[in-house]
């Protein structure tokens, strides 16, 4: 039986250093802890602006390609016109006849107010003419009373008492006539108040075509404005996917922008990283892409909810077994002024990082 052979010096020396690493190790992650909390469950964000366009059309024009860089205000691509310069027309036309029918309208009234107020002194004037005659068949009865006094005295002969007579019947049918004009002019008063509230309304009316003639126009000029589709703000486009020549639907979704100006980091730190986490504290983020440039950040937003909660179906642990398992949170992360602008515009949306926030 052969004697077992002790270790080397050489390999005792090996294992020595590696439990030395692992403890360094350990104990380093275990002080780290105390000031740090990181993730690699993060990526790089920023505002996708979907291009939909308000009416629809067959493309006539396409001005940019696919992954473009675009400022806000440059045309992306026109839509055919035409039906819309027609409608656009037909607007204009339609506010022309409406002002003419306005016109119209407040002529009408005019004249049936002129018409109101002749009528109006017609029948001032015929109430005059009454009490007039109403005078002078008072003065005829009176005047008839006398002579017929006398007549039957024999004081005065016929002929003059017929005059008398003739005289106050006279006067009566006078009084009868005027009463009778006056009927009629009240009557022609009464036609045309009616002819004037009815002209009044006829240009009320007139005024709510031409409001709605112009609502009509301006709607066809948003519209025609519409056909040019211009991009909302700076960025990159993605994939076009489109060509000249195809119809497209008044809200379908085209392509996207992305905003290049504005980027940030959403990591997802789990709930019970969260403990010494709060607005403000400064993050060290590292993008997998370019591994030998660092980025600093500030926490500026926690998620009010965790993840799984703005899932399209999210756990409900009411029902069935329930397996705890650790919830991550959404913690919104921006990039300070201190960063190179440079490096800045390189990074894209969806690019994974790794965050450390310094919690002390």
């Amino acid at each position: 039986m052969e004697p077992s052979k002790k270790p080397s010096k050489k390999l005792k020396l090996i294992l020595a250093v590696i439990v030395l690493i692992g403890v360094s190790y350990a104990g380093y992650k275990f002080i780290n802890s105390f000031y740090h909390e990181g993730t690699d469950d993060a990526q790089v964000q920023s505002n996708m602006t979907a291009i939909i366009p308000h009416v629809g059309g067959y493309i006539q024009k396409v001005y940019v390609v696919d992954n473009q860089f675009v400022k806000k205000g440059d045309t992306l691509f026109v839509i055919d016109n035409r039906d819309y310069i027609s409608k656009l027309n037909q607007a204009e036309a339609n506010v022309e006849a409406a002002k003419s029918q306005l016109i119209v309208a407040n002529s009408k009234i005019n004249s049936n107010v002129a018409s109101a107020k002749a009528s109006d002194e017609h029948v001032k004037s015929a109430n005059q003419n009454i009490e007039v005659a109403k005078i002078k068949l008072w003065r005829a009865e009176n005047d008839f009373k006398r002579y017929k006094n006398l007549y039957d005295k024999h004081s005065i002969t016929t002929q003059q008492y017929e005059q008398a007579l003739a005289a106050k019947q006279e006067a009566e049918k006078s009084l009868e006539i005027i009463k009778n004009q006056q009927k009629v002019t009240s009557s022609q008063q009464k036609v045309a108040a009616t002819e004037t509230e009815i002209s009044k309304s006829m240009v009320a009316v007139a005024k709510s075509n031409l409001k709605s003639a112009e609502a009509m126009l301006s709607a066809a000029q948003l519209q025609l404005s519409y056909t040019v589709v211009t991009a909302p703000v700076n960025g990159q486009l993605s994939s076009i996917g489109f060509e000249v020549g195809q119809l497209v639907q008044a809200g379908q979704s085209l392509f996207y922008l992305i905003n290049t100006d504005n980027k940030w980091v959403v990591a997802n730190f789990k709930e019970t990283q969260l403990g010494k986490m709060k607005i403000g504290q400064k993050v060290s983020i590292k993008v997998d892409a370019f591994p030998d440039k660092d980025f600093e950040g500030v926490i500026s937003a926690f998620s009010p909810a965790t993840g799984a909660r703005f899932s399209i179906l999210p756990p409900d642990n009411a029902t069935g077994n329930f397996v705890k398992t650790v919830q991550r949170v959404p913690v919104k992360i921006d990039f300070t002024k201190e960063n190179n602008a440079e490096q800045l515009n390189r990074l894209s949306s969806g690019m994974n990082v790794v965050v450390d926030v310094h919690i002390k």
